[in-house]
C-alpha cells in the first residue's frame, strides 16, 4: 500500500532505484541477442529458422511466467523474487558465454527468459508499496524508460565490445557483473516502507488461482488490454530482439555499425515517448484507445512503405520510421491501465499478468514466423517481414472486437449508476450486451 504520509521518502526512491536497475539489467540481457545474432549463427552453425528459435524460447518462457510471477511476488515478496531474478539472469549469461552447441545456447537463453520474467512485476509491486497511488503511472513510465537504457547498452556498446573482446569474454563479464549485483538487492531493497509491517503472506491454492485467472480473462477490459498489448509492442520487439540487425545488414546492405546505431532509434524513441504518452493518458484517459488506433494505423502505413520501397531503404526514411514504431512500447502500457480500471483491486495483479502475456506471445510468433519464412524463401526479408503485417492485422481485428464489447459494458455500468473509469459517447455502432460475463473469444 502507498506510504501513509502520501509522499514517498528518500528511502523509497533508493529502493526503487536499486530495483529498477535489476529491470535495466534484464532488458539488457533480453535484447543482447539483437546485435549478437549473426555471431550466434556462426558460433552455433545454424540458419535463420534455428536462430529465431533462440528468441522464441526466451520470450516464450517470459510470457509463460508472467502469471506465476505475480503469484510468487504475492507469496514471497518482491525483494526475494528480484534476488532470484538477478542470480538467474547472471547464470544465463555465464552459460551462454561458454556454450558452443546449439542445445546449450538454447538452454542459456531459456534461463535468461526465466530471470527476465521475474523482474517487471516485482518492480511494479515495489512501486505500489512505496509510492502514493497518484504517482503510480508516472513511476511505471520511469521504470519503462530506465529499461530502455538497458536496451541502449545492448546496441552499439555491446556490439563494439563483442567485436573487440569476442563472444566468451563479453558474456562472461556481463554475467559476472549481474551476479554481483545480488549484493545491492539484498542490502537496499525492502518490500515495504520503513516503519510498516510486511504483509502476512498466505499460500495460494491452485483452484483459487485458476478461478482468479479465469475471472480476469472473462472481463472485457482485460481482454481489450491483452489485444492492445499484443498489437502494439511486438514489432519493435521482433526487430530489437533478433531480426533488426540481420535485416539491415543482409537485407539492406548496411554495415554492422550503422545497423546497431539505427536500433538505438527504438531506444530513444521509447524513452522520449513513454513519459510523454503516460502524461497525456493520465490527464485524458478517454484518449487511450484513439492513441492506440493512431499508432496502429501509422505502423501499418510505415510497414507498407518499408516493404514496398524499391531497393535499399534510405537511412533518412529508416530513422523516422523506427522512431514511430518505437512508440509501440509506450502504447502497450495502455493495456495495463485498462487492466487496472476494469478489474477489482484484488484481481489487478492477475489481470496485469494476463495483459503482459499478449505482447510477448505476439513477439514469439513473429520471431518464429520471420525465421521460418526466411528459410523457405532463401533469405527474402521483403516477403518474410510480411509476417509482422499479418500479426498486426490479427491483433487489430481482435482488439476492435473487444473494444466494442468493453464499451457496451461501460454503458451497462453507466445505466446502473456506477462510477466509470472513463466517459465515452455512445455511437451508432455501439451495441448493448446482456449483463452476463463474456466468455467467447
Amino acid at each position: 500500500m502507498p506510504p501513509a504520509t502520501g509522499r514517498a521518502t528518500a528511502r523509497s526512491w533508493l529502493v526503487w532505484l536499486a530495483a529498477v536497475t535489476v529491470y535495466l539489467l534484464a532488458v539488457f540481457h533480453r535484447t543482447s541477442f539483437g546485435v549478437a545474432g549473426l555471431q550466434a549463427a556462426e558460433r552455433f552453425g545454424v540458419g535463420a529458422a534455428a536462430l529465431g528459435t533462440f528468441t522464441v524460447l526466451q520470450v516464450g518462457v517470459y510470457a509463460a511466467m508472467q502469471i506465476p510471477t505475480g503469484v510468487l511476488v504475492d507469496r514471497y515478496g518482491p525483494r526475494r523474487v528480484l534476488t532470484v531474478a538477478v542470480l538467474v539472469l547472471g547464470a544465463g549469461q555465464l552459460l551462454l558465454g561458454v556454450a558452443h552447441s546449439y542445445g546449450l545456447g538454447l538452454l542459456a537463453r531459456g534461463v535468461l527468459g526465466l530471470g527476465d520474467a521475474l523482474t517487471f512485476v516485482s518492480v511494479l509491486r515495489l512501486v505500489a508499496a512505496h509510492f502514493p497511488g497518484r504517482q503510480y503511472a508516472l513511476l511505471t513510465s520511469f521504470t519503462a524508460a530506465v529499461g530502455y537504457i538497458g536496451n541502449l547498452a545492448a546496441t552499439v556498446p555491446l556490439s563494439l565490445v563483442l567485436r573487440s573482446a569476442g563472444w566468451t569474454p563479453t558474456f562472461l563479464a556481463v554475467g559476472a557483473i549481474t551476479v554481483l549485483y545480488t549484493l545491492v538487492v539484498t542490502l537496499r531493497v525492502r518490500d515495504v516502507p520503513a516503519g510498516e509491517q510486511p504483509p502476512v503472506r498466505e499460500a495460494v491454492r491452485p483452484r483459487e488461482l485458476a478461478h482468479q485467472v479465469a475471472e480476469a480473462w472473462r472481463t472485457p477490459g482485460t481482454r481489450l488490454g491483452f489485444w492492445v498489448h499484443f498489437s502494439t509492442m511486438f514489432a519493435p520487439n521482433a526487430l530489437t530482439l533478433l531480426w533488426g540487425v540481420p535485416w539491415l545488414v543482409q537485407g539492406q546492405g548496411q554495415s554492422m555499425a550503422t545497423a546497431s546505431a539505427l536500433l538505438t532509434v527504438f531506444v530513444f524513441g521509447s524513452m522520449a515517448g513513454g513519459p510523454l504518452l503516460g502524461g497525456v493518458i493520465g490527464r485524458h484517459p478517454s484518449l487511450r484507445m484513439p492513441l492506440v488506433g493512431g499508432y496502429i494505423g501509422g505502423a501499418a502505413l510505415i510497414w507498407a512503405v518499408l516493404l514496398s520501397w524499391p531497393g535499399q531503404v534510405p537511412v533518412a526514411v529508416l530513422v523516422p520510421a523506427f522512431a514511430f514504431l518505437a512508440l509501440g512500447g509506450p502504447a502497450s502500457m495502455i493495456g495495463f491501465a485498462l487492466a487496472r480500471d476494469y478489474n477489482p483491486l484484488s484481481r489487478v495483479g492477475t489481470a496485469t499478468g494476463v495483459v503482459n502475456v499478449g505482447g510477448f506471445v505476439a513477439t514469439t510468433i513473429a520471431a518464429l514466423a520471420v525465421g521460418v519464412l526466411l528459410q523457405w524463401t532463401g533469405g527474402s526479408f521483403r516477403i518474410s517481414l510480411l509476417a509482422i503485417v499479418a500479426i498486426l492485422a490479427l491483433g487489430t481485428s481482435r482488439m476492435l472486437v473487444w473494444w466494442r464489447r468493453t464499451r457496451a459494458q461501460l454503458f451497462l455500468a453507466e445505466a446502473r449508476g456506477e462510477e466509470l473509469p472513463v466517459r465515452i459517447t455512445r455511437r451508432r455502432w455501439d451495441a448493448a450486451l446482456p449483463e452476463t460475463p463474456i466468455v467467447a473469444a
